[in-house]
């Protein structure tokens, strides 16, 4: 129809030839002369088939002075083999927070916590309805409850970050 992909929707997108770099194995080129096609849209049930059970999101080696286990070095991700996970968790609890950096002006960012199997994790929220939304309720934590996770790896200023790219709740 000629509108804008949703989460969930399950499209159907031409792609020429993989493209990887660096731990991002995952990247395709797409065909820009094929329009793209939706297929359908998939149910709570089917998301979690599809959803994967690593120990540890990639390594666990660092974390930044607001996040906790959000940080990777470039020496560590060279042994990556990919950059992003579907994951399910029990509870996510958002928060937002005043954030500063490098004395600029003040802005309000979103930062989802989480334990995956006996580890936690506080990492920024990068998918924009939901940062739109919490920003927009001020600052705050906020539970969401269960919830299926597109984490990712974000390369930044000589370090990769992991990053909530979709949050997927189950109501």
């Amino acid at each position: 129809s000629g509108g804008d992909p949703e989460v969930l929707d399950v499209v159907e997108v031409p792609i020429l030839e993989p493209k990887p770099k660096d731990c991002q194995q995952e990247n395709w080129l797409l065909d820009p002369n094929t329009r793209w096609k939706r297929a359908g849209r998939l149910e709570w049930k089917g998301l979690l088939t599809l959803t994967e059970a690593p120990e540890r999101l990639w390594v666990n080696e660092s974390s930044t002075h607001a996040g906790l286990n959000d940080q990777i070095s470039l020496e560590s991700a060279k042994n990556l083999k990919s950059s992003l996970v579907l994951i399910h968790v029990n509870e996510l609890h958002l928060h937002v927070l005043r954030w500063e950096r490098d004395f600029g002006s003040p802005r309000l960012r979103v930062q989802g916590r989480f334990q995956h199997h006996v580890e936690h994790y506080w990492l920024w929220v990068t998918d924009p309805g939901f940062e739109n939304t919490y920003r927009a309720k001020g600052v705050g934590a906020y539970e969401l409850g269960e919830c299926c996770l597109t984490i990712s790896l974000g390369l930044f200023e000589n370090h990769w970050y992991k990053l909530i790219a979709a949050i997927i709740p189950r109501s």
